[in-house]
């Protein structure tokens, strides 16, 4: 091969090599991330950006265990009315369901005199007016639902006025 085609082959292939190293370094200075730098974790586009003047619904933390928070409300017999000296324990609950991420069941229970269906009817109109006296304090009423155990789960045994006292109550429970 004679010494001019080697020099105009050379002169020909130098340049090629230089701009391809050169867009290949640009390339891998864009895309790679070393040992010290954070890696791109920008979200990639998904199709479900929202248009301009939409707003995100806000995320609510995770639920916490409140059932130790919330106090016990109890009612004079008969009656499915919130006694005055139980609209405190109502208030300092109302205090902690509004903070939290929660569905919770208003259980509503009765001492065992009267029928099973009465029982269960007046369990039920107790967790009612428990969830309302809540819902005007500013608890959402689908944060809460009701649920009548009447007389079958008893907090305490016995029949007299000692027992009874604390069996006709509403208490609360996180839903599953």
């Amino acid at each position: 091969m004679k010494r001019s085609s080697i020099v105009l082959t050379a002169t020909r292939i130098v340049p090629i090599a230089i701009a391809a190293l050169s867009l290949s370094l640009a390339a891998c200075s864009t895309t790679s991330t070393t040992d010290t730098e954070e890696p791109d974790t920008t979200s990639k586009s998904t199709g479900s950006e929202f248009s301009q003047g939409d707003t995100p619904e806000p995320v609510k933390p995770a639920p916490r265990d409140i059932q130790a928070d919330l106090g016990t409300v109890y009612f004079d017999f008969n009656k499915a009315e919130v006694r005055d000296d139980m609209r405190d324990v109502l208030r300092k609950n109302a205090a902690v369901l509004r903070e939290a991420n929660t569905v919770i069941i208003v259980e509503g229970y009765t001492d065992d005199r009267g029928s099973e269906e009465y029982n269960l009817a007046l369990g039920e109109r107790r967790a009612e007016s428990v969830r309302r006296y809540l819902s005007a304090l500013g608890v959402p009423n689908t944060d809460m639902k009701i649920l009548s155990y009447g007389e079958a789960k008893p907090a305490v045994r016995g029949n007299d006025e000692a027992a009874w006292r604390w069996n006709r109550r509403a208490e609360f429970r996180q839903a599953e």
